[in-house]
């Protein structure tokens, strides 16, 4: 099959249009013969890594069996579940959806073949979520820090499909806190440690609590950090004025009879902005119990 050059791949995509790397078989096959070969040779993805290269942010999306028939990437609003049609849980400002068609993320016994959800520390890339696996077509959305320009590339040996970000805005390092599972098991306060994060300078509140909602790193899950939900899927009303850090939740909102919450993330990680002296977190109906005064506030709903 003729692969298209990969100029000609990164610019399609961009627009936001679906680019093929291969036509219909010519000749007709025996009854099941076509459906056996096309399961065999649909590609699985295999591994998703990101990094930060000089002005951008790369993520790449690894195949077995070879590439993806088609590959469609470009920006949404809202990501939707492929077959369920219901929203999906993504931390960042901007959400870049990426689309494989003849492509799987699981094995043939039902198990993922590649993170459904990871979160990392760069300046752009927040998140990759899968969003998909359905039919053999597989979509992930990236959670970015800042709408950019991007460009879409395959490699070969092995096959990939390539994500550059542009990631050459100015960020700075704050902090956001995690639950430490193993000192919460050991009754050994704090329960939260931070760990640090880039933000964006004119933004931190929101890129903090964006980052706090992508929860911690392959590599912090694995030294014992947790990202404590309560029931909520984000934060929506966030806003700091005289020294007070107001912001709603949304989704759902529940201590599940917990002493350890998502306020243990929060408040930490906006008290560290010299213009927040005292947070209130409200639930989605938009309620918390002290709503009133510089001091801290939780709703009912995040009591143990």
């Amino acid at each position: 099959m003729r692969r298209l050059p990969a100029f000609v791949l990164s610019v399609g995509l961009v627009l936001g249009f679906a680019v093929g790397t291969g036509g219909s078989p010519a000749g007709a096959a025996p009854p099941g013969t076509a459906n056996a070969a096309a399961t065999a040779a649909v590609p699985r993805l295999v591994a998703i890594r990101a990094a930060h290269h000089p002005g951008k942010d790369r993520v790449v999306f690894e195949f077995a069996g070879g590439l993806p028939r088609s590959r469609t990437v470009g920006y949404v609003d809202r990501p939707l579940g492929d077959g369920s049609g219901l929203p999906v849980r993504i931390a960042g400002r901007a959400l870049l959806q990426m689309r494989f068609a003849d492509a799987e993320a699981h094995d043939s016994a039902g198990r993922e073949t590649a993170p459904g959800r990871v979160a990392y520390a760069l300046p752009n890339v927040m998140t990759v979520v899968r969003s998909g696996d359905f039919e053999a077509v597989t979509t992930y959305g990236i959670g970015l820090t800042s709408r950019q320009p991007f460009r879409v590339f395959t490699l070969t040996g092995p096959p990939r499909v390539v994500i550059d970000v542009d990631a050459s805005f100015r960020t700075v390092t704050r902090r956001v806190w995690f639950l430490d599972e193993r000192r919460f098991a050991a009754g050994t306060e704090p329960y939260f440690r931070s760990v640090l994060r880039p933000v964006l300078p004119f933004l931190p509140a929101t890129t903090l609590l964006h980052r706090v909602y992508a929860g911690p790193t392959p590599a912090e899950q694995r030294a014992g950090l947790r990202l404590v939900r309560s029931g909520s899927t984000g934060f929506t009303a966030l806003s700091v004025a005289g020294g007070i850090a107001r912001v709603r939740l949304t989704g759902g909102c529940s201590s599940g009879g917990s002493t350890v919450t998502v306020a243990g993330h929060l408040f930490p990680t906006l008290k560290q902005l010299p213009q927040v002296d005292a947070v209130k977190v409200f639930d989605p109906q938009g309620r918390t119990e002290r709503p009133r005064g510089r001091v801290d506030s939780i709703p009912v709903c995040l009591e143990p």
